[in-house]
């Protein structure tokens, strides 16, 4: 009997294993229907896990009933699906690419995935900008490790972009990769370009000039904007904030026979003057701001237009428009009116031709100074791509015009530059894991003469593309316009003096750079990109102001300046909902002449962002904590008597915001800069006495040391490093039609 009871206990065991565990087979596509090496099963009803085969299939264990699969694999969204172990036996599973493989054009002038260019290239699409609303791309940039807006005036909130420490003339921005926004536009232009307008932004970090040429000395910004047939039939998305700001973009695309176009409008308004500081100057410019946008896609030419009207104004509290240019209350007062056409054409497969031409009218005062200016910048480039065997060859051919005529006593006349170019571009496939990218530019301008700018990339990847190393060696230059903004501040006494003949910066690049893909079992993707970079510039171009009070003198840098430091980029991307985003970086930046050894100003030793963001989906709410941080900078003080801080602090400014959709329609509210970071109250110098009528002078043009100015300080707006809004609310709406 006891025989008999264990033979059955045996027996039942072995056909409860039997009916109880299962086995499901499968096969794992992508979009394409191309079989997935490699990819990741992990069955986490059970704790197995196992991989694709070469055939792309596989075969996992499972339980009777439930069992939750997880598929990931590199370059691709990660999947959770519910299988019946003991019906569902076979699957056919696709997956499909994540935007951190989207197509990048930035690197070589041709369609590529990111992660089979051979250039580093940073990517962002629209909705890595959506964690906090930005009336502008100026502002929303930020949010990108290693990129800071920088204002360069407390009271008319202009500003330029950095990238890794560098100043803001050596980084050129691109639209749709034409020069679109250099020269005054840098200035004045970037506050007006509509976050709405842009599809993705692609980022390349150091020179870039073999491709795009004088400016992308310190490395490029190349905003995509929107193609019609990607955008819903109508859409607008609109905001306000607790400070009176009103933004409101709308989009909708149509079709005429074989056209298909894009109309988009923004209209940005700030007109409550706030004076939180209480220093009797406005905290925040108040601006009025329209801009329209047209795309036009045919089947061989894509044509946009863009016209811009921006009036804006800071200064003391009771300015206004009658006071323009006057003595009695000061003001700084900004009109910019700026045409922009530009477009691509294809002649064949293997050959296009990009254009644009942009007009940019700037008519503004600084108190009673007056600047007036008007430049006009015409491009054209032709591009022919071939490929032989294992090698894509690229020629290009370019020719830009650029005009420019003030009314400072620095432009006598109207300088008109001439800059034709040619460049040639080889990229050899080494393997199917290594690629050789080789490139050299050579320039005539028609005031600075021949200019050569050679490339070198390599780039090594695994099998599965998991890991990826390059190596980037690269030289930049860009062709310096004296007569630019700096001289709004002249009076007519100033003269302008050339101590020698003012050759182009340059600078010489070496870039670093490991990206890793790790998966966890539970589907959750890690993207880690790590990069080690040094930039040495030599004939840097310094403005001496000081030497003789009634000149400027211009002479190139007898020494080197290094900018040099490391970054850190972590992506992960879950199953669950949940995304992050960390990113820091470390600069080392200095000025070395004459065995001193100088920091810049507003140049920070470290800054960092973060990102994280967790979607629920029903109901369909997503969550976004993201923030910045920046490290003490050098600020610019007036003399040694100064009392204001010659470091900033460090800035914290941490943002929240919740998000509700329901078919159409998404509502957004939340907080900026929760932490209510302001600078200090007395960073404009004398805001009592902005015309200096208590400011006392010596024989030699220096301010002197009184009783009623014992620190020897006269009206100073430069003294800036963070906006002087503080905490503030938003609420938002955005309604799409498909």
């Amino acid at each position: 009997m006891i025989v008999k009871r264990n033979i059955f206990c045996v027996l039942f065991f072995l056909f409860s294993n039997i009916t109880l565990t299962q086995t499901i087979n499968g096969v794992i596509k992508d979009l394409d229907r191309n079989l997935l090496f490699g990819a990741t099963v992990y069955n986490s009803t059970n704790g197995k896990s196992t991989i694709t085969n070469e055939q792309g299939t596989f075969s996992i264990e499972s339980k009777s009933g439930k069992n939750k699969l997880i598929i990931s694999y590199v370059g691709f969204i990660p999947k959770t699906i519910n299988v019946i172990g003991n019906i569902d036996t076979s699957l056919a599973i696709v997956l499909e690419n994540e935007s951190l493989d989207e197509v990048v054009i930035s690197g070589t002038l041709r369609q590529v995935s990111k992660l089979k260019s051979a250039v580093q290239i940073e990517l962002y699409s629209a909705d890595f900008f959506r964690a906090t609303p930005k009336a502008s791309f100026f502002e929303a940039i930020e949010g990108i490790n290693g990129i800071r807006p920088q204002l360069n005036c407390n009271v008319c909130n202009t500003g330029d972009i950095h990238i890794n420490g560098q100043e803001g003339a050596n980084t050129m921005v691109l639209i749709d990769g034409l020069p679109l926004v250099s020269g005054l536009s840098t200035v004045y232009g970037l506050s007006g370009i509509p976050q709405s307008l842009i599809e993705q932004v692609e980022v390349i970090k150091g020179p870039a000039s073999t491709l795009y040429g004088s400016e992308a000395i310190g490395g490029i910004i190349n905003l995509i904007t929107k193609l019609p047939e990607n955008v819903q039939r109508f859409n607008v998305d609109t905001y306000t904030t607790s400070w009176g700001e009103l933004n409101v973009d709308i989009g909708a695309k149509y079709q005429l026979k074989k056209i298909q176009g894009l109309v988009g409008v923004n209209y940005f308004n700030y007109s409550n003057p706030i004076d939180n500081n209480g220093d009797g100057f406005t905290d925040l410019t108040l601006q009025h701001r329209i801009s329209i946008f047209n795309k036009i896609e045919m089947r061989k030419n894509s044509l946009a237009f863009r016209y811009l009207y921006e009036d804006r104004w800071g200064g003391e509290m009771n300015w206004k428009s009658e006071y323009r240019g006057g003595n009695l209350v000061y003001g700084e007062s900004i009109y910019t009116s700026r045409a922009e056409v530009f477009g691509k054409y294809d002649v064949s497969e293997n050959l296009f031709l990009q254009y644009s031409l942009n007009n940019h009218d700037q008519n503004s005062v600084y108190g009673t100074t007056s600047y007036n200016a008007l430049q006009t910048i015409g491009f054209v480039q032709g591009v022919y791509s071939k490929t032989l065997k294992n090698h894509n060859l690229l020629l290009g051919a370019t020719y830009r015009y650029t005009s420019y005529d003030d009314n400072t006593p620095a432009t006598q006349r109207k300088e008109v530059t001439s800059l034709p170019g040619l460049f040639v571009q080889d990229e050899w496939k080494l393997g199917k894991s290594q690629t050789l990218l080789s490139g050299i530019r050579y320039d005539k301008n028609s005031i600075y003469g021949d200019i050569w700018t050679p490339r070198l990339n390599y780039k090594w990847a695994s099998k599965d593309q998991s890991s990826i190393a390059r190596l980037g060696f690269g030289t930049g230059y860009r062709v310096v316009n004296v007569f630019t903004e700096d001289h709004a501040a002249l009076t007519g006494a100033r003269e302008v003096v050339f101590t020698e003949n003012i050759l182009p910066e340059k600078s010489w690049n070496l870039n670093i750079n490991w990206n890793q893909k790790l998966y966890s079992k539970f589907g959750t993707i890690f993207d880690i990109d790590l990069s080690v970079f040094k930039t040495e510039f030599s004939n840097r171009i310094f403005p001496d102001y000081e030497t003789n009070p009634n000149q400027i003198i211009y002479n190139n840098l007898n020494g080197k300046s290094i900018t040099q430091g490391i970054s850190l980029n972590i992506n992960s991307l879950s199953t669950n909902g949940l995304k992050i985003n960390l990113g820091a970086t470390f600069i080392d930046s200095k000025i070395i002449e004459n065995n001193i050894t100088e920091y810049p100003f507003l140049t920070e030793k470290f800054s960092g962002n973060y990102r994280i963001s967790y979607s629920l989906y029903n109901p369909k709410i997503t969550f976004d904590l993201s923030g910045t941080v920046i490290g003490p900078m050098k600020l610019p003080l007036l003399g040694p008597l100064d009392t204001r801080d010659p470091k900033s602090p460090v800035i914290n400014v941490m943002n929240i915001q919740g998000t509700y959709s329901f078919e159409e329609v998404e509502l957004y509210a939340g907080i900026k800069n929760i932490f209510n970071f302001k600078p200090a109250s007395n960073s404009i110098a004398r805001a009592f006495d902005p015309f200096d009528t208590g400011v006392e002078f010596g024989n030699n043009g220096q301010v002197i040391a009184s009783p009623n100015n014992p620190n020897a300080l006269s009206f100073d707006p430069s003294y800036v490093y963070y906006s002087n809004q503080g905490i503030h609310g938003f609420l938002g709406l955005r309604y799409h039609i498909k």
